[in-house]
């Protein structure tokens, strides 16, 4: 299994930039990974992928040498199928509790750390390629676990969180985050709600545990980069929209 090149970069304190996509398409991915990036988060929470599709984002992110990481769906056994598929990391939605993150460990670490089911047949294993202990203890140390902090409960409790062993990073939601706290009109720009970011984010230090936010412009990855975060995911649907809203105006700006 090769080296997680994300979940290096974390070890050493260095940032990681990706890219958040929600639509089917492989050729995007591989746009992702030609521009530079270091990885792709594949929706699957809000997404519509089939099996078979994040398989295929996954195989295109290998293709342009950046790391698939794949945020599951609520179903407890997506984290086991994305791995098996060939997924270097994982990001679980709404994960409030310690006892929430162990069990986020628990389903993808092989045992006695976890309970991931063991097939040497899958992708992850090149097909019974690779197996044995040499694969499952490859495939534990390189997995990266990210959980994601979205709910007041999930704040309160973010230090037994982000302290779980096996937990690499924590990433943060500030849409779910910013409505569930009551800030529906002024959403994450809410002072507020800075402040509640401010204290993730000083906590965060003070335990040394790698935080991950969204951005939706180069401008955003600046400001993330600026404040410390250490997985930046830009969210393409914005960055996309951006792009053909301002050729667009063009035509409005020549009359």
């Amino acid at each position: 299994m090769m080296t997680n090149a994300v979940k290096e970069k974390l070890k050493k304190g260095e940032p990681a930039l990706g890219a958040l996509v929600g639509m089917y398409a492989p050729d995007l991915v591989e746009m992702i990974g030609y521009a530079g990036f270091d990885f792709v988060l594949i929706d699957n929470e809000h997404g519509a992928f089939s099996q078979r599709e994040i398989e295929q984002m996954i195989r295109a992110a290998e293709l342009a040498a950046i790391v698939p990481i794949v945020r599951v769906s609520y179903d407890p056994s997506d984290i086991q199928k994305a791995l098996d598929l060939g997924a270097k990391g994982i990001q679980v939605p709404m994960v409030n509790t310690r006892e929430e993150a162990e069990k986020v460990v628990k389903r993808a670490k092989f045992p006695p750390i976890g309970q991931r089911g063991a097939a040497f047949i899958t992708r992850s294993a090149r097909f019974g390629i690779d197996g044995g202990k040499l694969y499952l203890d490859a495939a534990d140390e390189q997995t990266l676990i990210i959980v994601h902090i979205e709910t007041p409960e999930a704040v309160a409790n973010f230090a037994e969180i982000v302290t779980v062993p096996g937990v690499d990073a924590a990433f943060i939601g500030p849409t779910d985050l910013s409505i569930s706290l009551g800030y529906k009109e002024a959403g994450a720009s809410h002072p507020e709600f800075q402040q509640v970011m401010q204290r993730l984010y000083e906590t965060a230090r003070e335990l040394n545990v790698p935080l991950g936010n969204i951005a939706t412009s180069a401008a955003g990855v600046r400001d993330e980069l600026g404040r410390g975060t250490s997985l930046v995911a830009v969210v393409t649907t914005s960055v996309i929209m951006a792009s053909l809203s301002q050729v667009a105006g063009a035509r409005d700006a020549s009359k």
